[in-house]
């Protein structure tokens, strides 16, 4: 913790943001540092860490003064933790949180996930080492003074030696350990092309099959589920976590969808949804606020709330006057309908068919009959 200096948390000419994630807590080697909880930054020359209660405190540390990274995996009751290895502090350095410390290391503890992400952006950024290219107008130094080369050089060394131990173990004990799943993962991904398959000669097929056979595989291929779903862990809890599963949704609800008509309730989707995702469950908190950003990227679907309060997800393309039209049409057809009678006709669910009507009703194309009997809705003939 003593490599790091106060700063005003401002990037510096030439330096641009690569990502941030919030929930983050800083570790001094193996203790807590006396900082709360804040948000961790990545730019292409430094990485910062902002409280998140007190923005005026924030402090940064150049990229130039990590020697190597590592991740520690969440344990129980643990969060999971990027470990960086880092240079011994130079001698002009500029004041910090920390005078001095008994550790080379530092530890990002992910409070809110997210830490998969940050991790990979982080090796971009170490492997394209862009501070070079593009340097800021006042560079931090690293360690200066030929005894500092020295230390460095024999510690580099020692501890490269040490990792590559520990990684040729770790790699050991993974394929020892984990031979089986491996043939698993390889027959997964024949089994998501084999679906695939299934599915487009289903499309191509559709005569040729019989209805129960199409049911039957539909339900097998459901029962696949998603191959790589979305996950916090992953993208973090942020907005970009929302965004990537709203382009996940979008991709999978498009046949479903179709297929019901252009439209599912919310509840429908839900179900679906984690059904697909196995034991990557999905919260409706989540589910609702990834819907709600199908106008913002531009995709196919999105999100309704009827008057009653009825949220429901359909395609852009579905159009309103062809629901008030196919509404009253069955109604004059049948002379009456109630909403089950017209669920039933449409194959949709009643809560959707219900809406159906109730909106034609607004438009002034049908009035209902409310009586002990139920609800049952008349073309309007006034």
């Amino acid at each position: 913790m003593d490599r790091f200096v106060w700063t005003n948390g401002l990037l510096d000419m030439n330096e641009t943001l690569v990502i941030q994630q919030r929930g983050v807590r800083l570790y001094d080697g193996e203790d807590k540092a006396k900082l709360d909880v804040g948000a961790i930054l990545l730019s292409t020359h430094r990485l910062l860490w902002r409280d998140q209660k007190s923005h005026e405190c924030c402090i940064c540390i150049p990229l130039s003064q990590v020697i190597f990274f590592e991740e520690q995996a969440a344990g129980i009751g643990k969060s999971a933790k990027i470990v960086i290895h880092l240079y011994p502090s130079p001698e002009n350095k500029e004041p910090g949180p920390y005078q001095q410390s008994k550790y080379s290391y530092i530890k990002l503890s992910f409070k809110e996930h997210g830490q998969i992400e940050f991790y990979r952006r982080l090796t971009e950024e170490m492997t394209q080492k862009r501070w070079e290219n593009t340097p800021v107008s006042q560079p931090i130094p690293t360690v200066t003074g030929p005894k500092a080369g020295r230390t460095r050089a024999v510690g580099i060394v020692g501890i490269e030696r040490k990792l590559e131990e520990k990684r040729k173990e770790t790699d050991k004990n993974i394929s020892e350990a984990f031979e089986d799943l491996s043939k698993l993962m390889e027959k997964a991904k024949e089994m998501v092309e084999l679906s695939r398959s299934i599915a487009n000669k289903i499309k191509d097929k559709q005569g040729d099959i019989t209805e129960d056979e199409t049911i039957r595989f539909k339900s097998y291929l459901l029962s696949m589920g998603i191959a790589n779903p979305v996950t916090r862990e992953t993208y973090g809890s942020g907005t970009q976590y929302h965004i990537q599963l709203a382009k996940q949704l979008g991709d999978m609800l498009q046949a479903p969808l179709e297929e019901r008509g252009g439209m599912m309730a919310l509840t429908e989707v839900y179900c679906l949804v984690n059904r697909a995702r196995g034991m990557e469950l999905l919260s409706p908190e989540d589910l609702v606020n990834a819907c709600k950003m199908f106008e913002s990227l531009k995709l196919p679907l999105r999100l309704r709330v009827f008057d009653s309060g009825v949220m429901v997800v359909q395609l852009q393309s579905h159009s309103e006057e062809e629901m008030i039209a196919s509404a009253l049409d069955n109604v004059s057809d049948k002379g009456s309908l109630t909403a089950e009678e017209f669920a039933k006709l449409l194959g949709l669910s009643v809560l959707l068919a219900k809406e159906r009507l109730l909106l034609a009703e607004k438009m002034g194309h049908l009035c209902r009959d409310d009586s002990v009997e139920g609800l049952r809705f008349y073309p309007n003939l006034f």
